[in-house]
């Protein structure tokens, strides 16, 4: 008896993952992600350098008991930046991990499946 020719499975046509519009979302997420944080703190910090240089009459204005107003903008500098951490972290958890872990499992379907990448 001869042998039974090979069974082609119909597998749907799919683009592999490197060309998938997921990772253009999260190309587009991080990149959303980094100007973000990166706005934040360097935002506040330009313009702490800002008043610094053309406004030295605020910077030397005293805000409360003699504290003036240049080194208590000096000392906020620093919970900007854990605001933009937190901000970091926060769009990280929303908007780029999900997209991450869809590509991830995209891939190893892919894998599994025999699929080129």
């Amino acid at each position: 008896m001869p042998p039974k020719p090979p069974v082609h499975r119909h597998v749907p046509h799919r683009d592999p993952v490197g060309h998938h519009r997921d990772l253009r979302m999260l190309r587009g997420a991080y990149r959303l992600q980094r100007r973000t944080a990166t706005l934040t703190a360097l935002g506040y910090f330009t313009l702490f350098l800002v008043l610094s240089a053309f406004a030295p009459g605020v910077m030397t204005s005293t805000v409360a008991d003699g504290v003036p107003a240049g080194l208590l903008l000096a000392l906020v500098q620093l919970p900007v930046t854990w605001l933009a951490i937190a901000l970091y972290e926060h769009t990280a958890r929303r908007r780029v991990d999900p997209l991450a872990d869809r590509i991830r499992r995209t891939a190893e379907l892919d894998a599994r499946r025999g699929a080129v990448r």
